[in-house]
């Protein structure tokens, strides 16, 4: 059987989907640093969040 996390758009629409939701958790909720640690949360998500996925298939 095959795993949905070889297609590269399940791993792709994973990352930017919960990056989009930090960022917009950031962006009404948060002020100062920790808006801005999440916002580089969700980047450091959107980016490697595919490789790790990529990497368990």
């Amino acid at each position: 059987m095959s795993s949905p996390f070889e297609t590269p758009l399940v791993r792709y629409g994973m990352g930017l989907s919960s990056a989009a939701i930090l960022a917009a958790v950031a962006f009404f909720f948060l002020e100062g640093t920790m808006q801005l640690i999440v916002f580089a949360f969700a980047a450091f998500e959107a980016v490697f969040l595919p490789y790790f996925l990529k990497l368990s298939t």
